[in-house]
């Protein structure tokens, strides 16, 4: 319990750093800790100017890592991404030219502008933490974590991602604006006569990593296991969990990687909250974050305005809570 209760005390200083920089959006800055300590990608949904690039940027100037940002454009290739081989005609001989994915902390920011190849050759790395150039293969240092950005409302120029590669993202963040006062700071802050505040490196990747092993040992009761595995089965057959009006809407539900992610940011959100054991409660907080890109809903609920935040809202009201 005392390492819990130290890293709750660390990260409670790295949110504080962080918030030096950013104003309100205290929620996207929970969850992108959530999915640091728990080892997964994050994708940021948002119309701009939502600070989605400014919170990760400065999170990774208060963590003692390597940062690359990726700009994902139209006309990028996959070497732009994971790097390539390049020929010394001198020589005779390849050398290897590493991309930006080879850091700690990688935003990609716009991912739906870039091509098919481009997303693949970034999610392989995400799935392998490793990238193959030529007959040579690099492992990814940990922790190697991609946050991504994308903007809802474009559709011109986008490539929006297929479903199995969304999968690989362990959450997906909705972000929202900021309520009117933290407007108002925003503009005192960023418009001010002052300079533009930075973030102190506050937390190095060893602790990163040892908290991770901290997460990991969280307690699971199985009942909450249960739980959890009775939410994500609900997405696939509504019917046999007593959810018949929502068949209709769901398309295609969760995959088992969706339990096992659910359970994974259950232990992170334990640990944050204090407590070196999950509760239902934990599940129910995370639920929409890890759903949400991987419920498919149908025409039908589009007609009638369901979202799939509705259908999950549904599905966490009636599946019983142990």
């Amino acid at each position: 319990m005392a390492d819990v209760t130290t890293l709750q005390s660390r990260f409670t200083t790295l949110k504080a750093e962080v918030g030096k920089v950013l104003v309100g959006q205290d929620d996207m800055l929970h969850r992108l800790l959530l999915g640091l300590l728990a080892g997964g990608h994050v994708l940021l949904e948002g119309v701009p100017g939502l600070a989605k690039t400014l919170v990760v940027r400065t999170l990774a100037d208060a963590l003692d890592g390597t940062f690359s940002r990726i700009q994902f454009t139209p006309d990028m290739l996959p070497g732009d991404v994971v790097g390539t081989q390049i020929y010394n005609p001198r020589e005779g001989s390849y050398t290897v030219k590493k991309g930006p994915v080879f850091g700690n902390f990688i935003l990609a920011d716009e991912i739906n502008r870039a091509p098919a190849k481009v997303q693949a050759a970034l999610l392989e790395a995400m799935q392998e933490r490793q990238v193959t150039l030529g007959d040579s293969t690099f492992k990814l240092t940990e922790p190697f974590l991609v946050l991504a950005t994308q903007n809802p409302i474009e559709q011109e120029g986008t490539y929006p991602l297929p479903e199995a590669q969304l999968d690989r993202f362990m959450l997906k963040i909705k972000v929202g604006y900021p309520t009117k006062d933290d407007e108002i700071k925003i503009i005192d802050r960023m418009a001010g006569s002052g300079s533009e505040p930075t973030a102190s490196k506050v937390m190095t990747i060893d602790e990163i990593m040892s908290a991770r092993e901290v997460v990991r040992k969280v307690f699971v009761d199985d009942k909450v296991k249960r739980y959890a595995v009775d939410v994500v089965a609900a997405t696939r057959d509504p019917k046999a969990s007593g959810l018949a009006a929502l068949a209709p809407l769901i398309d295609n539900g969760a995959s088992p990687r969706a339990s096992i992610a659910l359970v994974k940011v259950a232990k992170a959100q334990a640990l944050l909250s204090g407590r070196d054991y999950i509760s239902p409660h934990d599940v129910k907080t995370i639920a929409h974050d890890v759903l949400r890109h991987r419920v498919l809903v149908s025409y039908e609920a589009e007609a009638q305005g369901k979202t799939t935040d509705h259908v999950i809202a549904q599905i966490l009201e009636n599946v019983p809570v142990p």
